[in-house]
């Protein structure tokens, strides 16, 4: 066979070896954003694969595979033996970006990837498989209780919303609306994406106290100080702050039923009339067919929380309806992430 050539792919075989196999390329992934790689060729040029693994404390044996894995999975680029970023892991992998979404990247290397490792024993118990809980099972007790654990944890969510927070933007209907509150809103980025796109909007972050310092840091780069503030408290035993609209961004997937229909309770009393609650997830498609990542964060959610599911559009719009919302309808808002919206 020419070294050239490529084996052959799409016959069945093929595709389910490479797909039981796909957490080979997942590792290489995580392992180049945990070592650094793509923000050491940002801030220091692109380098061949001696100076490159020099750079990184990488053993020689391994790294020349290492590197050209990327470039065949098209996460580096090579040219004459130099390796450099492509534009895409230079915009989204370097940390010196604000458009960094390796956090997420990060939290699965050093926390999930372990989770998922323990599936067969949380599908056959029905547990959590994370070791991260307090007495009631409810993981951001423990979370939020270390400041380390609490900033890689902001972060990760940082870059797992970043391009909805975009996409939200620009969908809603935001110029007939002048105060929102972003329920669970870590660093901030939702409400820094949107106030920023619309000048005219007064924004609130409403979360535990733990996330404040980082929230503030989000509010001084933006220099939005004089339109966003933050809120402390639990949207599990405080009421919910008002605004024109309030807004649960991958936050109602985290907890049972029960609890995700008494956080839109909430929501319904913190809106004065004429209000909008917006919604935003990974939301499974109706038919259970076809939005593939939001069926595996369903399973992350098994494994990572003692009672949160992900759910359907339909769902969400049948639990707005029950709590009191009317003109529910949800809409497709950016790659697996869907929108659901209700009016008070």
């Amino acid at each position: 066979m020419s070294t050239a050539s490529r084996p052959p792919v799409g016959n069945p075989q093929d595709r389910l070896v490479q797909l039981g196999l796909g957490f080979w390329q997942s590792k290489v992934l995580l392992t180049a954003v945990e070592l650094g790689v793509y923000s050491d060729l940002a801030a220091h040029g692109p380098a061949d694969a001696s100076a490159l693994a020099a750079r990184l404390g990488l053993h020689p044996r391994g790294a020349r595979d290492f590197f050209d894995s990327q470039v065949a999975l098209g996460l580096l680029e090579r040219t004459d033996g130099v390796y450099a970023n492509t534009p895409d892991t230079a915009a989204f992998l370097d940390r010196a970006q604000d458009t960094y979404i390796g956090g997420l990247l990060e939290m699965a290397q050093e926390q999930w990837y372990q989770s998922w490792g323990h599936l067969t024993e949380a599908l056959r118990t029905g547990e959590p498989q994370n070791n991260v809980g307090g007495a009631d099972g409810n993981p951001f007790d423990v979370l939020y209780a270390d400041p380390e654990l609490t900033s890689r944890f902001q972060k990760a969510m940082t870059g797992g919303s970043l391009a909805a927070s975009q996409a939200l933007a620009a969908a809603f209907a935001w110029a007939d609306v002048t105060t929102v509150v972003d329920i669970g809103c870590s660093e901030g980025i939702l409400l820094n994406t949107v106030l920023t796109a619309h000048p005219h909007l007064r924004g609130t972050g409403f979360d535990l106290p733990a996330v404040a310092p980082t929230f503030h840091e989000t509010v001084r780069r933006a220099g939005l100080g004089d339109r966003l503030r933050f809120e402390p408290g639990s949207f599990l035993t405080d009421a919910l702050p008002t605004a024109d609209v309030v807004v649960f961004g991958r936050v109602l997937h985290d907890w049972d039923l029960d609890t995700k229909r008494m956080l839109l309770k909430k929501a319904y009393e913190a809106l004065p009339d004429g209000g909008s609650v917006v919604v935003y997830e990974s939301m499974i498609d109706d038919d259970r067919r076809v939005n593939a990542f939001g069926l595996l964060t369903s399973l992350h959610m098994l494994l990572e929380s003692p009672g949160g599911f992900d759910y359907t559009g339909a769902d969400c719009v049948r639990w707005l309806e029950e709590t009191g919302f009317t003109s529910c309808s949800a809409q497709p808002l950016d790659g697996p992430v869907a929108l659901v919206t209700g009016h008070k």
